[in-house]
C-alpha cells in the first residue's frame, strides 16, 4: 500500500504532461484560451460532481466551511493559473521546456514550504544535499530539452 502513494504523483505528472497537450489543442481548436481553461475545468467539475455523488461520505455541516480560513479555498483559483498558464504557454516553449520550468518554480517552492514548515507541513531545514539534489533533477530535465 506504501508504494501506491509514491505511484500516485507519478499518475500525476502523467497525467499532466498528457493535460497540457490536450489543453493546448483546445484552444488552438477553439482559437480562445480563456474558453479552453474554462471547459477544462467544466469537465474535471463535472467529474468530481459524480465522484461526490456516488461517494458514500457525508458532507461536513455548513458550520465547518465557515470555520476555515479563506486562503484555505484558494487552491481551485491556483488551478486556474496553472491550467491557463500551461495553456497560453505550451505550444510556445514546448511541453518539455514548460515542465522544466514547471518543476523548477515547484522545486523551490517546496523547499521553502518544508523549511518554514509552511502550510501546515513539518519543518524540514534545507540542506545541502537537498539543494544538490534539486540542482541535479532541474539540470536533468534541462538537459532533455536542449537541443
Amino acid at each position: 500500500m506504501k508504494y501506491l502513494f509514491f505511484l500516485m504523483p507519478i499518475i500525476a505528472g502523467i497525467s499532466m504532461s498528457i493535460q497540457s497537450g490536450v489543453n493546448g489543442q483546445l484552444r488552438a481548436g477553439l482559437n480562445h484560451p480563456i474558453l479552453a481553461a474554462f471547459l477544462s475545468f467544466l469537465g474535471g467539475t463535472l467529474a468530481l460532481a459524480l465522484i461526490l455523488l456516488f461517494s458514500k461520505q457525508s458532507l461536513p455541516a455548513v458550520e465547518v466551511y465557515r470555520g476555515i480560513e479563506w486562503y484555505k479555498y484558494t487552491g481551485g483559483f491556483l488551478g486556474v493559473i496553472v491550467v491557463s498558464f500551461v495553456i497560453l504557454s505550451v505550444h510556445q516553449v514546448g511541453a518539455s521546456n514548460m515542465f522544466v520550468l514547471i518543476v523548477a518554480g515547484q522545486l523551490a517552492t517546496a523547499l521553502l514550504m518544508d523549511h518554514f514548515g509552511l502550510l501546515g507541513l513539518a519543518a524540514s531545514a534545507i540542506t545541502v544535499k537537498k539543494l544538490l539534489g534539486i540542482g541535479l533533477v532541474i539540470a536533468g530535465a534541462w538537459l532533455v530539452t536542449k537541443k
